[in-house]
């Protein structure tokens, strides 16, 4: 899938299913990129790997030429979304946006002037995305994260930004935004599905895309089926670390 097809799919609010990296070992993620998924998102807040981990993740997905290369970026900074860009991601996951200022910042570090204020560099993305801003533009995407208070109340307003092509939703950081004591706490479960589904709502009155995290593709089937129009199965991680455990209790158990 190209970039342009992948950012045409997202605005159009088709359904699309991604897989989320940690992990520096492009040859693993190589392999993820090959499996059927839509996109892959590399995480550069929180998971283990630096930039160069990053700019090889994404060699490694395009190595595939079926998944689209998304990645969560460190900060709302135009410093580090431009520098994933230029380095070939075809999207820009930004964390902490909490207000109208927030999304507008991240949409301008996305776009060339005159739109935004993206610096020109695409020392590698010319290769994937097209040298040329008027084609980067169109073909690059920007998602604000909703998953703090703010984000959860300023919603309606960030979904109305100019050139912002969806939310997406991270459920731990939101779960402690509405009053949980940890990042699964049950005990918040009634309003942390009524913050899910409103934001949800939200992004399809406001025609944006409207994503999430998930820890299994049941749960991503799930909120697919409740409106998100993209949805994200977490993580390398997470699933070596289940199936090495799978294995050595049936290991045992059968011994």
């Amino acid at each position: 899938m190209t970039a342009l097809e992948f950012a045409r799919r997202l605005r159009g609010r088709q359904r699309t299913i991604g897989y989320w990296v940690v992990l520096d070992d492009p040859v693993a993620t190589e392999r993820l990129a090959r499996l059927g998924y839509d996109y892959v998102a590399i995480d550069a807040q929180h998971g283990l790997l630096g930039y160069e981990g990053v700019r090889n993740g994404i060699i490694a997905i395009d190595a595939g030429n079926q998944a689209a290369a998304v990645v969560r970026v460190e900060q709302n900074d135009p410093f580090a979304i431009g520098r994933v860009l230029d380095a070939g991601a075809t999207g820009v996951i930004v964390p902490l946006v909490d207000d109208v200022e927030g999304a507008e910042r991240a949409v301008a570090a996305t776009r060339y002037p005159p739109r935004g204020r993206r610096s020109y560099g695409p020392m590698r993305a010319q290769l994937r995305v097209g040298p040329a801003p008027a084609e980067a533009d169109e073909a690059v995407v920007c998602l604000a994260m909703i998953e703090t208070t703010e984000g959860l109340r300023n919603v309606e307003r960030i979904c109305a930004v100019d050139g912002l092509d969806g939310v997406y939703v991270g459920p731990s950081d939101l779960r402690l935004a509405v009053g949980g004591s940890t990042s699964t706490d049950p005990a918040v479960d009634g309003v942390f599905e009524d913050a899910v589904r409103h934001i949800a709502e939200v992004a399809r009155a406001s025609g944006v895309a409207a994503g999430i995290h998930t820890p299994d593709g049941a749960t991503a089937a799930r909120r697919l089926a409740q409106g998100y129009t993209f949805a994200t199965v977490a993580s390398d991680l997470v699933h070596l670390q289940q199936a090495a455990l799978s294995h050595l209790e049936t290991a045992r158990r059968n011994a």
